[in-house]
């Protein structure tokens, strides 16, 4: 069996986009599970477009993913004098000629190709005449001359087989007028130096492999095995778009998505295993193949993102969370976290993320932690602190000040005890307790948040409060 050999091939023309993140997870994971190589090439051909900081993007977010790729990844424009090369083969055997069409002559053929409904929008202008009918001064492009005659047949892993009637293909540019490559040329010499077995890309390229099917094997090699998945719509069922939301990888990373969860996501929008929604990175790769894979495109749901952060905010490791909470922490404060904001970061964290969505939820409810003194109430919280709250919080701060040890349950034991002697339900002296050293009305329990705390910001923020009473 021929080792499997699958590539992400971006242009770099921006960010690292949702769909594109998804085609890259679905060659990484076939790659991994049949143990062949997953490559990354970056497809730069188009140097007007194409920028460095794209490509940073790119590599950052596949980075992020976690999806290594097999090798360094390969830059497209450093291989043209390899694509210049194949089409002089082409010409050498007839299979593409030079076209001498002007700018105007090519619109006079769209709109007749339009007019008629005739699926070949170049009319071959070029094809047959002789060179020495070329223009002075004129560079020509390079088309291919592709069949006239018969059909065009693809056996897709995703769409089934796909036929078209030849008559309906163009002659395809292969070089442009400058001797630069397009991209119909160069993702086919490439696929084929590169090795690559099986083509895993969106249905919107399902028609260029029906025209480059005809140019592989004019060149004398094999086709790849080709899987032409459903593009991601949005919401309301269009095609995803900017009004649709965070499109980039690196949005997804700044509201505070964890990669585990955007592989799973990703992962089941547009394949399945089962009912299972919860799939593990491990599990994924020894599942995955095309059978799991629909017809139908895919629609993002923020809400189910949501919901499957909140599992995996869950499951992460203590300490591998606290470094990913922790720059966006001190973002957020503005400063360098301190030994003591570190230390309460890692305390709190197994109670703040019980409640929270994304990281940076994480962050909205536990940044009472780190502010210097007692925070400021929220309107809810300020209406707890009434005069006769705040001096029972006078009265507790003497008892919680003879605890010898600060424990959550030692702590309660004496909010409870001193409950019972002010003749009060534990919630009427909670609240207030949680308003003073929080500043909201909610938040992980306050026996927690004051073993977090600790007993020296606990005793100061309770004096903080009874000092304004």
């Amino acid at each position: 069996m021929t080792d499997v050999v699958t590539r992400f091939a971006p242009s770099p023309t921006g960010y690292l986009h949702i769909g594109g993140a998804r085609t890259a997870l679905f060659n990484w994971l076939y790659a991994r599970h049949c143990g062949g190589r997953f490559l990354l090439r970056i497809e730069d051909t188009d140097r007007a477009r194409s920028t460095d900081d794209a490509v940073r993007a790119i590599i950052d977010g596949m980075t992020w993913l976690g999806l290594d790729w097999d090798g360094e990844a390969i830059s497209q424009i450093t291989r043209t004098d390899r694509h210049v090369a194949a089409v002089e083969t082409l010409l050498a055997n007839g299979q593409a000629y030079r076209c001498y069409a002007t700018p105007e002559e090519l619109e006079e053929m769209r709109t007749k190709a339009r007019a008629t409904g005739t699926a070949r929008l170049y009319d071959g202008l070029w094809r047959d005449r002789e060179p020495s009918e070329a223009p002075q001064g004129i560079d020509p492009v390079i088309r291919f001359r592709a069949p006239l005659d018969g059909t065009t047949v693809i056996d897709d892993q995703v769409q089934g087989t796909v036929t078209v009637q030849n008559d309906g293909l163009d002659d395809i540019v292969l070089l442009r007028a400058d001797g630069t490559p397009t991209y119909m040329l160069a993702v086919v010499v490439d696929d084929h130096d590169m090795g690559v077995t099986h083509v895993i890309r969106g249905d919107d390229h399902l028609n260029n492999a029906l025209r480059q099917a005809n140019l592989i094997e004019a060149l004398g090699w094999d086709r790849p095995t080709y899987a032409h998945i459903p593009l991601i719509h949005g919401a309301d069922g269009a095609k995803l778009s900017k009004r649709h939301g965070a499109l980039g990888v690196e949005a997804y990373r700044d509201m505070g998505y964890l990669p585990e969860t955007l592989r799973n996501y990703l992962l089941r929008l547009g394949w399945s295993h089962g009912d299972d929604e919860i799939i593990s990175t491990e599990q994924a790769v020894s599942w995955f193949d095309f059978g799991g894979l629909g017809k139908s495109p895919s629609r993002l749901d923020l809400a189910k993102l949501d919901n499957l952060n909140g599992h995996y905010l869950r499951e992460a490791a203590i300490d591998r969370l606290a470094d990913i909470v922790a720059p966006y922490l001190a973002d957020r404060l503005g400063r360098a976290l301190t030994e003591d904001d570190a230390a309460r970061l890692s305390e709190g964290l197994p109670g703040l993320r019980d409640r929270a969505k994304t990281v940076l939820e994480v962050i909205d409810i536990g940044e009472f932690y780190f502010v210097k003194g007692a925070p400021t109430p929220d309107p809810k919280s300020a209406k707890l602190l009434t005069q006769d709250a705040v001096e029972g919080l006078g009265r507790l701060h003497v008892k919680l000040d003879g605890i010898s040890e600060w424990t959550a349950e030692a702590l309660e034991e004496t909010v409870r005890a001193f409950a019972d002697a002010e003749e009060l339900k534990l919630g009427k002296v909670a609240q207030p307790l949680r308003a003073a050293l929080t500043g909201r009305a909610v938040s992980p329990g306050v026996f927690e948040v004051m073993r977090v705390l600790g007993r020296d910001e606990t005793l100061s923020r309770l004096a903080g409060v009874s000092a304004t009473a």
